[in-house]
């Protein structure tokens, strides 16, 4: 199994393996990897003799395997592309043209929503054969990190702040992410090389003043009045702030600040190296909630979390909304 890294460094240098198997449940690295050998392995005007787009339920293996032992025409490869592969009937049978896989022929297996049985012989040839590359859901805290990686490789910045907004507002679907990256880099004013919490908040619609971010912060700092606003807003504007992200957002901070009550260096350097933060500032919160909150407070506000968490599922909850439930979680956590 080798990393994406690994496969986007072989593509541009144009190091082709003869088959591919892009798998997993995250299908943005899938489709990202698939659309660079699409883009990449054949020039356009060789494209319609030698670059076949099939789908998994449209096809069979035999004509996969006809298909990929025939020669190219008037150019060193061809390139095949199954896409939705894990509606491939048989596909296991692909084991037989995978242990002598043509040179000339790419294979690419684009198989989203799961993976193939890494038990069959399928597996093994194409890891010893070709390269196999695992898509896996970023998980949600590391999703900010995930954001300011891909603005930077686009030239620009964004500071913490906008990119956590952007993470609570958007989730970890990464598709929906990059669409909507895309529309801010289309409206950034010329000149400017920094992703800004006004330029979200003007283009996407998320308040650069009421969102996660910022009543986190006012939690960590127990400015109780600035949480009773964001928490005022987030019950008119449900739709933007749905309770299950902010409740996400504040487990993760308190189950990260519990592991800080056990840290030996309970300096910002100390508490980033024990989370494994990339930078010292990014512990900075973790600091004050530390003089805010003692460690049995924090103990009582994660059992608070799973409480609220299950109310607003309907657990011994028959109609109190989440705006309700939110107001009440706060108040519990800032007292």
């Amino acid at each position: 199994m080798v990393t994406f890294e690994q496969i986007v460094t072989e593509i541009k240098a144009r190091k082709y393996r003869p088959v591919y198997l892009f798998m997993g449940d995250e299908p943005y690295y899938i489709d990202e990897l698939t659309n660079m050998l699409t883009e990449t392995v054949l020039p356009e005007e060789e494209r319609d003799f030698n670059q076949s787009i099939l789908y998994g339920m449209e096809t069979n293996v035999t004509a996969v395997i006809t298909m990929a032992r025939s020669y190219p025409m008037m150019s060193d490869h061809q390139l095949i592309v199954i896409k939705e592969a894990q509606n491939l009937s048989k596909i296991e049978e692909l084991e037989v043209y995978v242990k002598n896989p043509l040179k000339s022929t790419i294979l690419v297996l684009n198989y989203k929503g799961g993976s193939l049985d890494k038990r069959k012989k399928l597996y093994a040839e194409i890891d010893k054969n070709g390269a196999i590359f695992e898509s896996k859901k970023i998980p949600e805290y590391k999703i900010p990190a995930f954001i300011t990686s891909y603005i930077l490789s686009k030239g620009l910045s964004i500071d913490q702040k906008s990119a956590q907004m952007l993470s609570d507002y958007l989730g970890n679907d990464l598709s929906k992410l990059t669409n909507e990256i895309a529309k801010l880099l289309i409206a950034i004013p010329s000149g400017q090389m920094r992703i800004t919490a006004d330029l979200i908040e003007e283009n996407i619609g998320i308040s650069k003043d009421f969102n996660n971010f910022e009543l986190l912060n006012a939690i960590i700092n127990k400015n109780i009045f600035k949480v009773n606003q964001i928490a005022d807003y987030f019950e008119k504007n449900p739709k933007n702030n749905p309770m299950i992200m902010t409740m996400s957002v504040l487990f993760n901070f308190f189950s990260n600040l519990m592991i800080c009550y056990w840290a030996k260096n309970k300096t910002e350097q100390g508490l980033a190296t024990e989370l494994g933060l990339r930078n010292p500032y990014q512990a900075k919160d973790y600091v004050i909630a530390l003089k805010n909150y003692n460690a049995f407070k924090c103990m009582e506000i994660i059992g608070l979390l799973r409480i609220y968490d299950a109310k607003s599922k309907g657990v011994d909850n028959n109609s109190a909304p989440d705006g309700e439930l939110l107001k009440e979680l706060l108040y519990k956590i800032t007292h």
